[in-house]
C-alpha cells in the first residue's frame, strides 16, 4: 500500500473531491445512465484539450480551494517542435478507475474497515471520475481522499497519518449530501424477510448465513462495475443474494420476489425489478479486474500526461541503463569499453 500512499501531499485535493460529490450526489440515476458516457467522454476531450495547449494535464488545488492549469511546459509558438504525450482513451481510463476501485477494497481490507466504508469510498470515487479525468487528478490520490472521506463521514475514526501520511483536512461545515446507502445493510435486511419466508428452523438459519456471506462477496465485485451509479441499494442486494443463491439454493428466488411484490403497493411490476437485476448480473460478467501488470503501459502514459519530464527523466534513466549493461558486458568479455574497429 505504501506505493499509493506515496505523494499524496498536504490532502487540499479533498476539497475538490467534497466538491465534486456534492454536484454529483443529487442527480438522480436517470439523469446518470442517460449522460454518464458523455460524462467520460466529455472529461477525456477537456483533459486532451489541456495537454495539447500546456502540455500537461495536472490540475493544482490551491489553498483555497479553486483550480489552476499548470504552467506550458513550452513557448506555445514553439508547440510544433515537441511532441505531445500520448493521452489516455476513454477505455484506458476506465480501466484505471477499476483498477483504483480495487485497490481502494484492498486498502480497506488492510484496514480491517466495515464493508460500508469500502463501499462509500468506492461511490465517492466513482462520483468524482464523472466529472473529471484521471489525467488531471491522479486515481491514486483520489483513492486515498476518498478513503478517508468515507471514514470520516461514517465515523469510523482513522488519523491521516495512518493512510496517508501529512494529509490535512480543512474541517469546513459538511453541509453536503454525503450519506451513501450501501447494499450491504439491504442484504441484512432480506436475509431477515428470508427466515420469516422460509419458516427457518436451525439447519436453514445456518445456510441463510452462508448465503448473506456470499452475497457479501457478490456485492463486492457489483461494486467494481457502474452498477452502484445506475441502480438502488436494494436491487443490488437482490440481485447479489439471487446470484449467491444460485450456489447456495436456499431460496426458491421467483417465488420469493413475487411474495415481496404481493406486500408491497408499487407502481412497477416484478418484470421490471427483473429486468434490472439481470443488468446488474450482466455488468458483473463483463467486469475485468486489470492487474498492476496490465496497467503498467497505461500508467506510464498517465504519469506522462500529468508530468511530461517524468517522460524526459525516464528515457534519461533507460539510456542510463542500457550504456551500463553494454559496458558490463564489454567488460565481462575483456574488451575495452571504448574499442574502435
Amino acid at each position: 500500500m505504501a506505493q499509493f500512499v506515496h505523494g499524496w501531499n498536504k490532502g487540499r485535493v479533498f476539497y475538490i473531491v467534497i466538491k465534486a460529490l456534492v454536484l454529483i450526489g443529487k442527480s438522480n440515476k436517470r439523469d446518470i445512465q442517460n449522460s454518464k458516457l458523455e460524462k467520460y467522454q466529455v472529461s477525456n476531450q477537456r483533459a486532451v484539450r489541456t495537454l495539447h495547449q500546456y502540455g500537461s494535464t495536472r490540475m493544482e488545488v490551491d489553498i483555497d480551494g479553486s483550480l489552476s492549469y499548470p504552467e506550458p511546459q513550452f513557448d506555445i509558438t514553439q508547440a510544433e517542435k515537441h511532441s505531445f504525450p500520448k493521452p489516455l482513451s476513454t477505455e484506458e481510463e476506465q480501466l484505471m478507475r477499476v483498477f483504483y476501485e480495487h485497490k481502494i477494497q484492498e486498502v480497506c481490507g488492510a484496514f480491517g474497515f466495515p464493508h460500508k466504508i469500502q463501499a462509500t469510498a468506492i461511490t465517492y470515487f466513482k462520483r468524482f471520475y464523472l466529472q473529471w479525468s484521471v489525467m488531471e487528478h491522479h486515481p491514486k490520490h483520489i483513492m486515498l481522499t476518498c478513503v478517508y472521506t468515507s471514514c470520516k463521514v461514517e465515523e469510523n475514526h482513522v488519523s491521516a497519518e495512518e493512510l496517508g501520511k501529512g494529509i490535512q483536512q480543512d474541517h469546513q461545515s459538511l453541509g453536503f449530501d454525503l450519506i451513501v446507502y450501501a447494499p450491504y445493510r439491504s442484504i441484512e435486511g432480506f436475509i431477515d424477510d428470508m427466515e420469516d419466508f422460509c419458516r427457518a428452523k436451525d439447519d436453514t438459519l445456518q445456510i441463510l448465513k452462508d448465503l448473506q456471506e456470499r452475497a457479501k462477496l457478490e456485492v463486492d465485485k457489483t461494486m467494481l462495475t457502474d452498477a452502484p451509479l445506475l441502480f438502488p441499494p436494494g436491487q443490488l442486494a437482490l440481485a447479489a443474494l439471487r446470484k449467491a443463491n444460485d450456489v447456495h439454493t436456499v431460496v426458491d428466488f421467483p417465488r420469493y420476489l413475487e411474495n415481496m411484490y404481493s406486500r408491497q403497493h408499487s407502481n412497477h411490476n416484478i418484470s421490471e425489478l427483473i429486468e434490472c437485476l439481470n443488468a446488474i448480473d450482466y455488468s458483473v460478467m463483463k467486469l475485468k479486474i486489470p492487474t498492476a501488470k496490465d496497467m503498467r503501459h497505461t500508467d506510464r502514459k498517465l504519469k506522462s500526461c500529468l508530468d511530461p519530464s517524468s517522460q524526459e527523466d525516464s528515457k534519461k534513466r533507460e539510456k542510463k541503463s542500457k550504456h551500463k549493461s553494454r559496458k558490463s558486458s564489454s567488460t565481462a568479455h575483456g574488451m575495452p569499453t571504448n574499442a574502435t574497429s
